[in-house]
């Protein structure tokens, strides 16, 4: 069923390189120049400018899993160049992001490359301090505030584990922050300070936001789906456990089609500007859990996993 949609398109992949990262250097241009007539001037222009970033990172994405450009090196390099606008270290981020893929949903596996969910009963037999800190931890201020921060502008920045075991992800950390260091001096030396933190800071945190809303939206609403290693079907957690998120159609491609997610996690080699297709063209594709833009703001305040009910809830559960 996916098979046909499997084959990159370069002509196609080149395009919306051209439609989204020419209009975002424009408007980062932009925002620069609007700087000069006062911050509410240049903050029109910071939620395009966030879109656009989100879109890029949806490339990059693309590039780790192969399926952007047919050429490894192709997508390796696009990706790692992405990575110093996205704030995300390509190889490093790639590896757990691979993790995540062979693991979503397997209640055995949990914690590379996941937002962090506990079962119910893990949550009851917590002391009262590590309680109070998941809860904080889910709380939305946190989650899609705090959070963002903490993962793109801390986490993303410094190296962890082994260093020999490790040297690709240390080498991909470092090679990143030297590389945003060189862009970040070149716009305070050229445009001065105020650039960076009234101009390019705001709009790298609203970015940040709608991304790990994206990431969390895809695999925490209510009818997701967790088994234990002995039960767990890849193919299950996949058309169960991540949602389509049915979207307007301009939503669609400001965030890449990452929507359809479901089919995504399927079949992760199927490029970002083939996914529509493939669900369009599959009836049984069409049946995954569906979540509306105003449904999904209900799934903020899920928590916990109920393994009875078989339902993501809420703590007042």
């Amino acid at each position: 069923m996916v098979a046909p949609y499997l084959r990159p398109d370069a002509r196609r992949a080149l395009i919306q390189l051209v439609n989204t990262g020419l209009p975002f250097l424009a408007v980062m241009a932009s925002m620069f120049v609007a700087l000069d007539h006062g911050i509410l001037a240049a903050a029109l222009l910071f939620p395009v400018g966030a879109v656009l970033l989100v879109r890029l990172f949806m490339f990059q994405h693309d590039c780790g899993h192969g399926s952007f450009f047919a050429a490894r090196w192709a997508n390796d390099l696009l990706g790692w160049v992405l990575g110093v606008l996205t704030l995300t270290p390509y190889t490093s981020w790639r590896g757990s992001h691979a993790i995540h893929h062979a693991s979503a949903g397997n209640l055995d596996r949990r914690g590379i490359g996941d937002v962090t969910t506990l079962t119910l009963p893990e949550y009851l037999a917590l002391p009262k301090w590590r309680r109070l800190a998941y809860r904080l931890y889910r709380h939305p201020l946190v989650m899609f505030g705090i959070g963002p921060i903490w993962l793109f502008f801390i986490c993303n920045r410094i190296p962890a584990g082994n260093p020999r075991r490790r040297w690709r992800d240390w080498l991909s950390i470092i090679g990143t922050d030297a590389a945003l260091a060189a862009m970040l001096a070149t716009l305070v030396l050229t445009l001065g300070p105020a650039a960076v933190l009234l101009g390019w800071l705001p709009v790298m945190l609203l970015a940040a936001s709608i991304g790990v809303w994206l990431f969390y939206i895809q695999h925490q609403f209510e009818d997701a789906y967790w088994e234990p290693r002995s039960r767990w079907d890849f193919r299950a957690a996949a058309l169960q456990g991540a949602s389509f998120y049915d979207l307007p159609r301009v939503l669609h491609w400001m965030t890449g089609n990452i929507g359809f997610h479901h089919i995504h996690h399927l079949s992760s080699r199927i490029p970002n500007y083939r996914l529509r297709e493939c669900h369009e063209a599959n009836p049984a594709f069409q049946a995954a859990p569906r979540l509306t833009l105003r449904a999904s703001l209900k799934c903020a305040r899920l928590a916990l996993w109920d393994a009875e009910r078989r339902k993501l809830v809420p703590f007042g559960a």
